[in-house]
């Protein structure tokens, strides 16, 4: 008879076969799982806005999310894969890109319109500007940027150079954040339809 620590066992007689639940290790309930991944990820997604990669560590994220640091990394491994983690959750470019290609430069100007018009700041610009001197940071940024931009976008173009004209694009939308967040576009943000229009044939321009 085959025993694990789920059951107690008495050998040759079935009827002392008593099923009981290890008190010691219960299962965790998948819900109580999720949370806890979930206040971890918040946690770090508030760290990583505040005080920036370099100095925020996995015992401070655990502090924060009232969670033992060997659950974070149970969870989410690394600092620089729990970051990946925070700039996918955070980040709602991909559903942007999604779509019929038509459509694909109003889609990408309405993102950018909703970033410039976010009051607060939008998260994912005020995570990424907050860290992106570290080594570690721009290949997690890096990494983003060709997986969940750049190839979907190509993915969405014909022809030869499509992935230039994805990266083009790509600069567009992330090399101009830094730009509007120092000099800003208040003579346009009174006008969001004509920014979006605007943006709009940038993009054309940039993937047809």
């Amino acid at each position: 008879m085959l025993c694990s620590r789920l059951f107690t066992c008495k050998r040759g007689d079935n009827r002392h076969v008593t099923r009981t639940v290890d008190q010691a290790n219960p299962p965790r309930p998948r819900r109580d799982r999720e949370a806890t991944r979930r206040r971890i990820l918040d946690a770090a997604r508030d760290l990583f806005g505040t005080q920036g990669y370099d100095t925020v560590t996995l015992r401070m994220i655990g502090a924060a999310a009232d969670a033992n640091p060997a659950l974070v990394n149970r969870y989410f491994g690394t600092k620089a894969q729990l970051f990946a983690e925070v700039i996918a959750d955070e980040s709602t470019l991909p559903q942007a890109i999604a779509g019929d290609p038509a459509g694909l430069p109003r889609r990408l100007a309405e993102h950018v319109v909703r970033q410039t018009r976010s009051r607060p700041q939008s998260r994912f610009p005020r995570i990424v500007d907050r860290s992106i001197g570290d080594p570690e940071v721009q290949r997690v940024l890096s990494g983003y940027l060709t997986e969940r931009v750049i190839e979907p976008l190509a993915a969405q173009l014909s022809g030869p150079d499509a992935r230039a004209r994805a990266t083009l694009a790509a600069v567009l939308i992330m090399g101009g954040a830094p730009a509007r967040r120092l000099i800003g576009l208040d003579a346009l943000q009174d006008d969001p339809a004509d920014l979006t229009r605007r943006l709009t044939a940038m993009f054309t321009a940039a993937l047809f």
